[in-house]
């Protein structure tokens, strides 16, 4: 069971020392659930991390025939694990048109991530989004 994106909102907000939020991050990235060992390929392999990151996309489509996408994710650095499980949070389940009219900057914003983050981890997170907002653009136009 991951957590949900207002639950880490709410934990960001709680926790006032960002040594504390990077602790927090990890724990995030630790409760994940299993990713299975046959996916960690190039095919699944985001482009731009530094850190090996792995998403799986799954589409399904709701009663209206849109588009729904849901993710596994990992990676092999501790704290990337943790923005992993941020960004399937935040996107994971969500129709395709709600993940491209998602604010993801001012979602990162309010948990003050972007600030906190090294620019290396910064490009990868960055990528995880583009990924992510491609799959939805490609599974609208599919």
């Amino acid at each position: 069971m991951t957590t949900s994106l207002g639950d880490i909102l709410d934990g960001f907000e709680f926790l006032d020392d960002w040594e504390d939020r990077y602790k927090y991050v990890i724990d995030l990235g630790r409760a994940l659930p299993p990713f299975p060992a046959e996916c960690r390929t190039d095919d699944y392999k985001v482009r731009g991390c530094v850190s090996q990151v792995w998403l799986v996309t799954h589409v399904t489509h709701d009663n209206a025939g849109e588009p729904v996408l849901t993710y596994e994710g990992d990676s092999d650095a501790l704290i990337v694990q943790g923005l992993v499980a941020i960004v399937l949070a935040i996107f994971s389940g969500k129709t395709a048109r709600e993940i491209l009219a998602t604010d993801v900057d001012a979602i990162f914003a309010r948990i003050g991530l972007q600030d906190h983050l090294t620019p290396q981890r910064s490009n990868g997170l960055k990528s995880m989004v583009d990924r992510i907002r491609r799959d939805a653009a490609e599974s609208l136009s599919a």
